[in-house]
């Protein structure tokens, strides 16, 4: 199975050398770019008949393309020679002719033809199983491709060239996941255009990988679907055709089938005069098939014919393919010598440029320190303008906080004072209003009554006068103790108040008129009001609000 795999695969790689390959980039039609198509057309019509006299017109052609210094032109008629060279097996004066066609694309700078050349090449290296550089110059091919794609100069649908000869390439080298990878991009891209691979060929690769896995009907069908468009369009692919449906009836033991088509294969390679180095693999196919079925003289005979056509066509002592497997670099000597000249004439200028260079390269580094030092300094000194002014503005800050502090404090030392003399005013008024009421018949006077009313009223009216003033300077502590603690009497606000401004509890007794084991109650009933643990300081705990 496998073998027929590989043989398979070679045949139908081998055979993608056969048919037309390459685009060029859409231009403009003028009138000798019609003619130029037509050229190609008749071309293409003659070297199916014709082969001899289609080279002599294509050499022909392409020498009048470069005088007119048509160089794609020039290039397009190259890329028809390999073709008919192959027919002939002359493998040597294809290579030739592709190096030729790349050295011009490449002088033409036109992306477009150089993959061509590259598809081309990597289809040429693959015969002679140079696997890295066949598929090197295929991705490389792929590459330029899909960046003009990138660049709108192609569509994707273009890339389906690449995919497929990926596709046979990977199936040449057995690598079958590989072949249904890029096969699978072909149908994924593809889209009838003009310049499109035709889909039975794609078909055709369909069948091989049905045949892979072992659906032979669903391949066979395949084949048999594709043949009449082989027969009418290109009757020399059928020698593949054939030969892969040889292998499928081989692999349903329909041996007659196999055998049949085997021969089909042979006589369409010798009908056409073309191919004739495939047949060697449709020999093998036979010998092995005649093995098989104990015919052990035809199974010799076309072993025998297979060894002879492989040492004719592929052997590399002869003189056919000698040069061919020596891979000479026409292109790569040739490019050499060019980047030698330009690589000298750019050191030349690099000499006499040096000392400019070097002066633009030392302008430009003092250029850099320069501004560098300036950057730095300004950087400095804008960040020492920025601490100077934080540090001012935090110093007066601080000045605004102390003053505001030794502000309070001061009105809270007067309103002290100032409820010390309203103390030593209430003892006063008291003392005298104890002595009017031990006068002997005077609280009857009414003048009296009058006098001892208008004392106790004095009293009350002291307090709510303090008490004002006190919450006008100490704002912010009334509204906390307000808020903290709001089921606070005026009689608890009022111990808070003297606590804030520092009295002493005989003081506290004294202004209040009362003992001071009675504000040490207070007090006491104060913390619990506040709920205050046993080692907070009361005191210090208000001054702190």
């Amino acid at each position: 199975m496998m073998q027929r795999l590989k043989n398979t695969g070679i045949i139908a790689l081998i055979f993608l050398f056969f048919f037309p390959f390459g685009k060029v980039a859409a231009q403009e039609t003028s009138e000798e770019e019609l003619k130029a198509e037509i050229f190609f057309d008749t071309a293409k019509k003659l070297r199916r008949n014709n082969p001899e006299s289609a080279l002599i017109l294509l050499e022909a052609k392409h020498t009048e393309f470069l005088k007119e210094g048509d160089t794609l032109n020039a290039v397009k008629a190259l890329l028809e020679m390999p073709y008919i060279y192959g027919q002939h097996v002359d493998y040597t004066k294809s290579y030739d002719t592709l190096w030729y066609a790349l050295f011009l694309a490449d002088k033409a700078n036109n992306d477009e033809l150089k993959a061509s050349v590259y598809n081309w090449l990597g289809r040429l290296y693959s015969f002679f199983k140079r696997k890295e550089e066949a598929l090197e110059y295929l991705k490389r091919s792929l590459e330029i491709n899909r960046k003009l794609v990138e660049k709108s100069q192609l569509k994707k649908t273009d890339l389906v060239w690449n995919y497929y000869l990926l596709s046979a390439t990977h199936r040449v080298l057995n690598q079958p996941d590989m072949h249904k990878v890029y096969l699978d991009s072909c149908f994924l891209n593809y889209a009838p255009t003009s310049k499109q691979l035709p889909m039975p060929y794609l078909h055709f690769e369909k069948a091989f990988q049905k045949h892979v896995e072992n659906e032979n009907k669903e391949a066979l069908d395949l084949l048999k679907k594709v043949e009449p468009w082989f027969v009418e369009n290109r009757p020399s692919y059928l020698v593949l055709v054939y030969s892969d449906m040889g292998d499928v009836y081989n692999e349903l033991s329909e041996f007659t089938e196999s055998e049949f088509f085997y021969a089909k294969a042979l006589e369409t390679s010798e009908k056409y005069d073309s191919h004739v180095d495939f047949s060697s693999l449709v020999h093998g196919k036979l010998a092995n098939l005649y093995e098989s079925l104990g015919q052990y003289d035809k199974a010799l005979q076309n072993q025998k014919k297979a060894r002879e056509i492989d040492a004719q066509f592929f052997d590399g002592r002869t003189v056919i393919n000698q040069n061919l497997l020596e891979i000479k670099d026409e292109f790569r000597i040739e490019k050499e010598k060019q980047e030698q000249l330009l690589q000298a004439q750019r050191l030349e200028k690099l000499e006499q440029a040096d000392e400019i260079s070097m002066l633009q390269r030392v302008i430009l580094l003092g250029s850099l320190v320069f501004l560098v030092i300036i950057g730095i300094i300004y950087f400095k000194y804008m960040r020492s303008q920025h601490l100077a002014e934080k540090r001012l503005i935090r110093r007066n800050k601080q000045l605004e906080i102390k003053k505001g502090k030794e502000l309070l404090a001061l009105k809270n030392k007067e309103l002290a004072v100032s409820a010390l003399k309203m103390v030593e005013k209430d003892e006063f008024l008291n003392e005298i209003a104890d002595r009017l009421k031990g006068a002997e018949d005077a609280t009857d006077k009414p003048e009296i009554k009058q006098v001892l009313k208008s004392i106790s009223h004095n009293r009350n009216d002291n307090w709510d006068e303090f008490r004002l003033r006190f919450t006008a300077v100490n704002e912010d502590f009334y509204n906390k103790i307000t808020s903290l603690y709001p089921k606070l009497s005026q009689a608890d606000q009022k111990i808070c108040a003297l606590i804030k401004l520092n009295f002493s509890s005989k003081e506290m007794a004294r202004l209040l008129g009362i003992s001071v084991e009675s504000v040490h109650t207070t007090r006491y009933r104060l913390r619990k009001k506040m709920k205050l643990e046993r080692s907070v300081n009361l005191e210090e705990y208000i001054s702190s609000l």
